[in-house]
């Protein structure tokens, strides 16, 4: 993969500014979720902390509202003197009760009123029974043992709050008022002596809670908290989670701070803890609200704002596609164009378009190759014309050779025998002359060895049966194509190193395979071969050029042959030479492409 992204351009663009985008687009999104998830804990302390104020608010009114409806401004006398005769006196008795009946009517949210008094351990209730409202007495000598009654006596402003909100809350008058909110009780004492004479308790239904409540938002997860200044608990939305923060001392970290937060932790989750102090009586309204909510609009912000920048994402991969292709397909042309000047093909110019920097370049690349063309055609005509004169040089060089020793074959025949098949040698030398001066340079194996079989015959003539000649040609290779006279040239070779330098029988063996790569022409002779020396001086005149050879060499056959090749085939073709005392072997190596330089 990276390396099919490093081979093209076009890649490395996209890969360039995708990289760009999405690193942009992930630095804002993380950046604008830092900065929601902050603005939301402010806005949550903020909006909480107002609505608390403005519900302790109300609940201080409420509480004032309380202690007026507790205390008998006008008729005090009155009542404390029924109080103290009550249990003698009739009249009084009736009086306390009608007092209760104003109290009781004069509000809606009472659920229940009672009058205690104190030296009778006696005590008078008011509450609705079955539809009717109903007052009724009670001995009960154990309610100066709760918890209330003691504060009440013990308080500076006489009087005490009891919280029903929990469970296991005190009932005072052994009556469990289920949806009571909260009870407020009030000392009424002797303006001469200060002593205690009856305690006054108000029981307000739970509706008061929710009116004084509902202005506080409140979501699921969150909690809600009503605490007197003592951090007992009148309100909570969930009892067990009081009784789990109260374990953990969250009441007693609420500093005496007006408006005050604090982060509090339990289990897996966080909260923020907002809570409000009222001003007079101390009363604490605590909002714990769960980190996950308050930061789910950071979130919800966070993925609307992956989704866009995803969707701004792709739309800038398809722009950046889009321009990457439009910069760099021209590029790809050129190159395509590049790549086929380079193998060769000296016609590939490039599509120009426009004026911008790779027009400019695609143009001078398009004179490029036309000035290279010219260059090259202008090259090769001077080298084919180079390459042809040389070519009919070097037949023009055997040819004579061949001729005076075919010519000296025939007058040693005339002279030496008088025989009239001096006729035939005549038709054989008419036949390779005529095949010598035909204009064609690369022949059949069919013809070239007819050619051999030739002068073979007129060779035979001058060294009689001291020349003896094989073939082993396999039938496929008599179409192979080769140059003219090139096999002439080796068996010639054997002749003049060979068999002119005995008296012995000399055979000649000619033969041809085929490779994999080569077609291989090999003719073997069982003659002195060469000496080290000779063969060396053989082998470096190859490597001459042919404006550098000596006329005078001997082997100028072979030279001549080499070059043939090499005009022909390019360094693909070899002549071979192995010789040792059994013998010669040429071996003339042809590529199985055929010609391919001329």
């Amino acid at each position: 993969m990276a390396e099919r992204v490093n081979r093209r351009l076009v890649n490395k663009l996209i890969l360039l500014f995708t990289t760009i985008i999405i690193l942009v687009v992930s630095s804002l999104t993380f950046i604008s979720y830092q900065m929601f998830q902050k603005e939301s804990v402010t806005n949550s302390i903020a909006s909480t902390s107002n609505n608390l104020l403005l519900v302790n608010q109300n609940m201080e009114d409420y509480l004032k509202g309380m202690e007026q409806l507790s205390l008998p401004q006008i008729r005090f006398d009155e009542i404390t003197y029924a109080i103290m005769h009550e249990s003698e006196d009739y009249a009084s008795k009736m009086y306390l009760e009608n007092y209760l009946r104003q109290l009781y009517y004069s509000r809606s949210d009472l659920q229940a009123i009672y009058l205690y008094v104190v030296k009778e351990n006696k005590f008078y209730s008011i509450s609705q029974e079955n539809y009717n409202i109903a007052v009724r007495t009670g001995v009960n000598p154990n309610i100066t043992e709760t918890s209330w009654y003691q504060k009440a006596m013990a308080s500076p402003f006489n009087r005490s709050y009891q919280s029903i909100a929990q469970s296991d809350a005190e009932t005072g008058y052994e009556v469990k008022h289920e949806n009571s909110f909260m009870a407020y009780h009030r000392v009424l004492r002797s303006i001469v002596s200060r002593q205690p004479q009856a305690v006054l308790s108000f029981y307000f239904d739970d509706s008061v809670s929710e009116q004084i409540l509902k202005d506080i938002p409140f979501d699921a997860g969150q909690h809600l908290l009503f605490l007197s200044p003592d951090n007992e608990p009148f309100f909570t939305d969930d009892e067990a989670f009081y009784k789990r923060a109260k374990e953990a001392s969250l009441t007693d970290k609420l500093t005496a701070i007006p408006n005050g937060q604090l982060t509090w932790s339990e289990a897996n989750q966080k909260y923020l803890v907002v809570y409000n102090i009222g001003e007079q009586e101390g009363w604490k309204l605590v909002k714990p609200v769960p980190y996950s909510q308050i930061y789910e609009a950071a979130r919800t912000t966070r993925n609307i704002g992956f989704v866009i920048g995803m969707l701004f994402l792709l739309l800038s991969i398809i722009v950046v596609i889009y321009f990457s292709n439009a910069i760099t397909k021209p590029l790809q042309k050129l190159s395509y164009q590049m790549n086929r000047f380079s193998t060769g093909d000296f016609d590939a110019e490039a599509e120009v378009k426009g004026r911008d920097e790779i027009a400019y370049l695609s143009r001078h690349f398009n004179q490029m190759v036309r000035r290279t063309n010219d260059l090259i055609n202008e090259r090769y005509k001077m080298k084919l014309v180079e390459k042809n004169a040389i070519l009919k040089a070097l037949e023009a060089e055997i040819n004579p050779h061949f001729l005076y020793n075919a010519l000296q074959a025939i007058s040693t025949k005339a002279l030496k025998n008088e025989r009239y098949d001096i006729a035939d040698m005549v038709d054989a030398l008419a036949l390779t002359l005529r095949y010598c001066i035909s204009g064609k340079d690369i022949v059949r194996a069919r013809d070239e060895l007819k050619h051999i079989e030739n002068y073979l015959s007129l060779q035979k003539a001058r060294f009689g049966s001291r020349l003896q000649a094989e073939f082993d040609w396999e039938e496929s290779l008599l179409e192979l194509e080769l140059p003219k006279l090139s096999i002439q040239t080796l068996v010639e070779n054997a002749i003049k190193h060979a068999l002119e330098k005995v008296s012995s029988t000399i055979t000649i063996e000619i033969r041809a395979a085929v490779t994999e790569s080569h077609a291989v022409i090999a003719v073997r002779d069982d003659g002195p071969g060469f000496s080290p020396e000779r063969l060396e001086q053989v082998q470096q005149s190859f490597l001459q050029e042919w404006k550098d050879r000596e006329d005078e060499n001997e082997s100028i056959g072979l030279v001549n042959l080499n070059t043939r090749l090499k005009l022909l085939y390019g360094d693909e073709a070899k002549l071979l030479i192995q010789t040792d005392k059994s013998g010669t072997e040429l071996t003339m190596l042809l590529p199985r492409g055929g010609v391919s330089h001329v």
